[in-house]
C-alpha cells in the first residue's frame, strides 16, 4: 500500500490538487483539514471561546467525527450529521486554525487518521500530514503558492458562489492563519526535511497534478 502526503498553508490549492490526483491514481483521498472544520463547527455551535483550551479539551470528549465515501467523494460526519456542506465558510476556517493547535484536538482526530492509511492507499492533507501524521509516507509533498496569489484564489471561489468577499482581508486572514499554523506548539506547519517542494503561483491546476505524479513514479 502507498501513501502521499500533501503539506502546506491555506489557501494553496491542496485539496483541488489532493482530489484530482487521488482519482488519478484511484487512491482514497483524506482531507484532514475537514476533519478539524468539523471539530469547529461543533465548537461555534456549542459557544466555545476558542482560546478557552479547557472548554475546548472538555468538548472534545463530546465530539465523533467520521469519514464517509458517496460516488468516491469524503463525505464528513459531525456526531452522524453529514456536514460536508457546512464547513468551508471563513468563520469555521479561521476557528478550525486556533483550535487545531491544542494537543486534545489535534490527538482527538490522529488515530483515526493513521487508521485510514492502514487500510488502503491513501492521499493525505493537511498542515502535519508528512511532518507527524504519515511521517513514513511513500511521498511527501510541501504545496504552497504566495499569500497574494492564494488570497485571489480564495476571493474568486468566493464571488463565484455569489457571496460578498473583500480581497484585503481574505489575504490579512490568510496572513494570520498561517503565523497561527507555523507558530504553534504542537506539530506546527512546516516543509518536512524529505518533501518535495512545488510552488504553485504561476503554475495551473494541471501542471501541479503532473509534478507530483512524476514525483510518485519516482518512488513506486
Amino acid at each position: 500500500m502507498y501513501s502521499i502526503a500533501i503539506d502546506g498553508p491555506a489557501g494553496a490549492g491542496k485539496s483541488t490538487i489532493a482530489k484530482t490526483i487521488a482519482k488519478k491514481l484511484e487512491f482514497i483521498y483524506v482531507d484532514t483539514g475537514a476533519m478539524y472544520r468539523a471539530m469547529a463547527l461543533y465548537f461555534i455551535r456549542n459557544g466555545i471561546d476558542p482560546s478557552d483550551e479547557n472548554a475546548i479539551n472538555a468538548a472534545c470528549a463530546d465530539v465523533h467525527v467520521g469519514i464517509a465515501y458517496e460516488n468516491g467523494a469524503q463525505q464528513v460526519l459531525l456526531n452522524g450529521e453529514n456536514v460536508t456542506g457546512l464547513i468551508r465558510t471563513e468563520e469555521v476556517g479561521n476557528m478550525a486554525s486556533k483550535t487545531s493547535a491544542y494537543p486534545t484536538v489535534r490527538a482527538t482526530l490522529l488515530d483515526l487518521q493513521r487508521d485510514l492509511a492502514k487500510k488502503a492507499d491513501i492521499l493525505m492533507d493537511g498542515r502535519d500530514i508528512g511532518t507527524n501524521v504519515l511521517p513514513d509516507a511513500d511521498l511527501k509533498i510541501y504545496l504552497t503558492a504566495s499569500s497574494e496569489i492564494r488570497a485571489r484564489r480564495r476571493y474568486d471561489e468566493l464571488i463565484e458562489k455569489g457571496e460578498k468577499a473583500d480581497l484585503a482581508q481574505i489575504e490579512k486572514d490568510i496572513i494570520i492563519r498561517d503565523k497561527q499554523d507555523m507558530e504553534r506548539k504542537i506539530a506546527p506547519l512546516k516543509k518536512a526535511e524529505d518533501a518535495v517542494l512545488v510552488d504553485s503561483s504561476d503554475m495551473t491546476i494541471e501542471e501541479v497534478v503532473e509534478c507530483i505524479l512524476e514525483e510518485f513514479e519516482k518512488v513506486k
